[in-house]
């Protein structure tokens, strides 16, 4: 599975993007609102291994893809899960070494559009921390909507955490 833009290629991760991934899930700034992390080297094989199985499942729900340069090493991760026959969560993570210079968002539409174009998704959504205004500015970039705050909606490092919901719809009604 390969999706490809203007400056990236998305792609089904590879055994030898260890140590490219475990670059930015070890990097505890680039983890810092998100639920897992950082990871041990052993914990990101544990990662890869979750994504290379989900890449053969039939029918495939979860698509976590390489975010990379063409012919460049790793440097983030998208993903989009289906919940049910027409929804699906999305959430992106790019290396800390990345970020502002427009990755993040040229991945999350790339992925979006596959969603909508490819899987026929009616819906896809997405949560962050009200505090992680760049991830929020990517979601409001793509086209998502704040639909609302979930409460308490996160256990991270400790501390119960809010949600922001965005979401958006098919252009396709």
């Amino acid at each position: 599975m390969e999706l490809v833009t203007d400056r990236l290629v998305l792609r089904d991760y590879r055994p030898g993007d260890l140590r490219a991934a475990h670059r930015f899930t070890s990097d505890p700034e680039s983890v810092r609102f998100v639920t897992w992390g950082p990871n041990t080297l052993d914990q990101t094989r544990m990662f890869l291994q979750v994504w290379l199985e989900e890449q053969e499942a039939a029918p495939r729900t979860g698509f976590t893809l390489a975010v990379t340069e063409p012919g460049g090493e790793t440097f983030g991760s998208v993903g989009i899960y289906r919940d049910g026959p027409h929804h699906a969560e999305m959430g992106l993570s790019v290396r800390r070494d990345r970020w502002g210079q427009g990755y993040a968002t040229e991945a999350a539409a790339a992925l979006l559009g596959f969603g909508f174009d490819e899987l026929g998704l009616r819906r896809v959504w997405a949560t962050c921390r009200p505090d992680n205004v760049a991830s929020r500015r990517v979601l409001e970039k793509i086209g998502m909507s704040v639909e609302g705050r979930l409460r308490d909606h996160v256990l991270l490092r400790g501390t119960w955490q809010d949600s922001v919901l965005y979401a958006a719809l098919t252009p396709y009604r």
